[in-house]
């Protein structure tokens, strides 16, 4: 056998860790950026709605593919990079993320809302912020340090989405809104403001990881 070819039975790669799993957060993390990015233009001009939430649904369908993917490779791969446990809630986790703005989009459309509202597309771009820092997070999962500053941000972000929730749902009861307004909009506030949450989740969870690894 050449020196450079491998027996099947090498323990250099029967025991080598699968580093795709890194690859594949990554590309659930470019997901979530565009999910958002689309949400925020939802929020902006509502009366495209219908054709964006279709974009968004097949964001979303992707980002189950490879959650998909990422669990049959826990179940196939020797060695891992993370803890299985770990990779799982992580998969888990920013998926959720895509669900959720998944969701935030489909109440838009069922509302038959017509007319942006500025809570809608400052809490639509607190996502968009969070995607970014999710990315970068993904990035360095790794790298502690640079976990917690990633970290510390999205924190800063979520506190900015609880600020322009309460600011956007109060500000529903301070004008003659008529009750099915207030309704919808609580309903597309609530889901978006849980976005932002999961956003803080992910963080959470890649935190973990940093810790377990550094």
């Amino acid at each position: 056998m050449a020196p450079s070819e491998l027996s099947p039975h090498d323990p250099v790669k029967l025991f080598s860790k699968d580093e795709t799993f890194f690859d594949l957060f990554r590309q659930q993390a470019v997901h979530i950026g565009e999910a958002a990015t689309l949400l925020r233009t939802m929020f902006e001009n509502p009366s495209n709605a219908a054709q964006i939430s279709v974009q968004i649904k097949k964001v979303e369908t992707d980002g189950d593919a490879i959650v998909h993917t990422i669990n049959q490779r826990i179940d196939t791969s020797f060695v891992t990079p993370l803890d299985r446990e770990d990779i799982h809630l992580l998969a888990k986790r920013l998926d959720n993320v895509i669900d959720l703005i998944n969701g935030a989009s489909r109440r838009v459309v069922m509302f038959r809302v017509s007319t942006a509202r500025d809570g809608g597309v400052q809490m639509a771009d607190v996502l968009v912020r969070c995607g970014k820092e999710i990315l970068a997070s993904v990035g360095d999962v790794t790298k502690r340090q640079r976990m917690m500053e990633h970290g510390r941000l999205i924190k800063q972000l979520e506190e900015e989405g609880d600020v322009l929730y309460a600011q956007s749902v109060g500000a529903l009861f301070e004008r003659d809104e008529p009750a099915i307004e207030v309704l919808k909009w609580k309903e597309i506030f609530d889901a978006l403001e849980e976005a932002i949450d999961e956003c803080e989740d992910v963080s959470n969870a890649l935190e973990s990881i940093a810790l377990k690894n550094s």
